[in-house]
C-alpha cells in the first residue's frame, strides 16, 4: 500500500468498538480475519482489531461477485481493510454488522503454525513452548492481549502512584563493573577491554539517589543468571523499585501495601472486560503483618530457614486474597546490605521483609545499612570482599541518612493478578536458560 493510501486508511479507519458505540451508517474497519464461514448464499467474516471483533456479512447477489468470491479465499489472520454499510443485526456479535462494498487484502497469512482458538477466552491446543517460539503470532490471541492490557495498567498505576507522591524517577545503569548483591549469578559481558556484567539489581544505585534526593522509584530490567526452571522465575525481569530516605522497613512496607491496593483498584476499574475474559474476580487486598518467627510457626517451617513455595502458598491461603508481610527476617537469610535489627551488628534478626500475595513472594526489601563500618563487617560476614564494593561503601561516608526500599516484579505481579499458571505468560518475550528467541 502506497503512503498516500496508507495515510488515508489511517485517517478514515475506525475501531470495532467504535462501530458499536457510534452512530455511523458507513464505516471503514481494518484488522485480522479471526474467523470465516459460509451458510448457503451468505458468507461471514469475523474481523478482529485491538478493541474487539465485528462481523462482515455478504449475501450473494447483494454484493459484487468479486467481493463474494474474495471472502471465500481469505485465510485466517490475513490483514484486511473493509468499507461498507453498518446495519443492525440480532445474530451478529455486538448487534451490528458491516455489509461490504470494498475489501482490500493488506497481507495474506499462510497456514498457521499454532492454534488460535475462535473463542476469545478459549484455551489453545498448542503447548506453551511452541507458542513462545511463535510469540509474535500468539499475540494475535485476544486472551494474550488481555494480559498485557492489564500489565499496562499495572505499570501505569505504579508510576502514577509515586509521581503523585513527588518521588524522583530514575534510570539505573544496566551494565555494571561488579556484583550488585554478591554471589556469582551474573551474566558476563565484554565492555571494550574490560569485564562487565548485566545488572542483577539496581540496589546500590537507588540507594545513592535516595541518600541525596530522598525518594526515588523506577521500572527497570534486571538479569539473574540462575539455572532454574520453574513457573515463577525468568532470567530477565522488569522490576518496579522504590528507595526512601529517613525510613525503615515498616514505612516502606506501608508504601508497598498502598501501591498494590492502588494498582488493584485501577485494574478493577479499567480492565473489567479483561478480568471477565480471564475469569478473574479481583478484589482490593488488605494487609497482614507478621514477624518471621510468627509466620514460620504458622506453616510449621524450620526457624532459620527460608519458606518453601508450598509454605508460601499455605501462608497465603490463611489470608486469602490479602498481602502477607513477613518482617524482621534472620540476618543470615538476607543480603549483606540489610540493616541488623536496631543497628546491632550481633543481632540474629534484620530490618528486612518479604511480601507474599496470591501464593507467592512478590517483593522483598527492608532498611539498608547506611553506616560504612557496619556495612564492611556485614560484607565480610557473607564471605565477600569489601574491596569489590568500595564505591558503594564510600557513598555512605558523606552524610547518608537511614533509608529503606523494596523491589516488586512486574511480571510476577501480573501473574498473580491475572491468575496465570506460568510467569512466561505474563512476559512478552521471556528469557530463560534455554530461550533467547524470538
Amino acid at each position: 500500500m502506497k503512503n498516500p493510501e496508507l495515510k488515508k486508511l489511517n485517517e478514515n479507519r475506525i475501531l470495532a468498538e467504535d462501530v458499536f458505540n457510534g452512530k455511523e451508517k458507513y464505516a471503514e474497519v481494518s484488522g485480522w480475519v479471526h474467523n470465516s464461514r459460509e451458510l448457503g448464499k451468505i458468507r461471514f467474516i469475523i474481523l478482529r482489531d485491538f478493541s474487539g471483533v465485528i462481523q462482515i456479512t455478504a449475501v450473494k447477489g447483494k454484493v459484487t461477485e468479486e467481493i463474494f468470491d474474495l471472502m471465500n479465499k481469505l485465510t485466517r489472520e490475513s490483514v484486511v481493510s473493509v468499507k461498507g454499510k453498518v446495519v443492525d443485526s440480532k445474530q451478529a456479535p455486538g448487534g451490528k454488522e458491516i455489509i461490504p462494498d470494498e475489501i482490500i487484502i493488506l497481507n495474506s497469512a499462510e497456514d498457521l503454525p499454532i492454534d488460535i482458538p475462535f473463542d476469545p477466552s478459549g484455551e489453545t491446543k498448542t503447548e506453551l513452548p511452541k507458542r513462545l517460539d511463535y510469540r509474535f503470532l500468539d499475540f494475535h490471541r485476544r486472551k494474550i492481549q488481555t494480559i498485557f492490557k492489564i500489565q499496562t495498567t499495572i505499570a501505569t498505576a505504579f508510576r502514577e502512584f509515586f509521581q503523585n507522591k513527588n518521588y524522583i524517577e530514575m534510570q539505573p545503569p544496566c551494565i555494571i563493573g561488579s556484583a550488585s548483591e554478591g554471589g556469582t549469578d551474573l551474566f558476563e559481558v565484554k565492555y571494550f577491554d574490560k569485564k562487565a556484567y548485566l545488572a542483577q539489581s539496581p540496589q546500590l544505585y537507588k540507594q545513592m539517589i535516595a541518600c541525596s534526593m530522598e525518594k526515588t522509584f523506577m521500572i527497570t530490567p534486571v538479569w539473574r543468571a540462575e539455572k532454574h526452571n520453574t513457573t515463577r522465575h525468568i532470567n530477565e525481569i522488569r522490576q518496579m523499585d522504590i528507595e526512601v530516605a529517613f525510613a525503615g522497613q515498616f514505612e516502606v512496607m506501608k508504601e508497598l501495601e498502598e501501591v498494590v491496593k492502588f494498582i488493584a483498584k485501577n485494574v478493577i476499574e479499567k480492565n473489567k472486560k479483561e478480568l471477565e475474559m480471564l475469569g478473574v474476580k479481583l478484589k482490593i487486598p488488605k494487609a497482614v503483618y507478621l514477624s518471621y518467627e510468627e509466620a514460620i510457626k504458622k506453616v510449621n517451617g524450620k526457624p532459620g530457614e527460608d519458606f518453601t513455595p508450598e509454605q508460601e502458598r499455605k501462608l497465603c491461603e490463611k489470608y486469602e486474597g490479602d498481602i502477607v508481610f513477613v518482617h524482621s527476617w534472620p540476618s543470615s537469610l538476607k543480603p549483606f546490605y540489610i540493616m541488623p535489627q536496631n543497628e546491632n551488628k550481633n543481632s540474629d534478626f534484620s530490618e528486612g521483609f518479604d511480601a507474599l500475595y496470591g501464593g507467592m513472594e512478590i517483593s522483598s526489601g527492608g532498611q539498608r545499612i547506611h553506616l560504612p563500618e557496619l556495612l564492611i563487617e556485614r560484607i565480610k560476614s557473607k564471605k565477600l570482599n569489601p574491596k569489590n564494593f568500595k564505591d558503594y561503601i564510600d557513598s555512605f561516608r558523606y552524610g547518608a541518612p537511614p533509608h529503606a526500599g523494596w523491589s516488586l516484579g512486574l511480571e510476577r505481579l501480573t501473574q498473580v493478578i491475572c491468575s496465570l499458571n506460568n510467569i512466561k505468560e505474563a512476559t512478552m518475550f521471556p528469557r530463560d536458560k534455554d530461550r533467547l528467541n524470538p
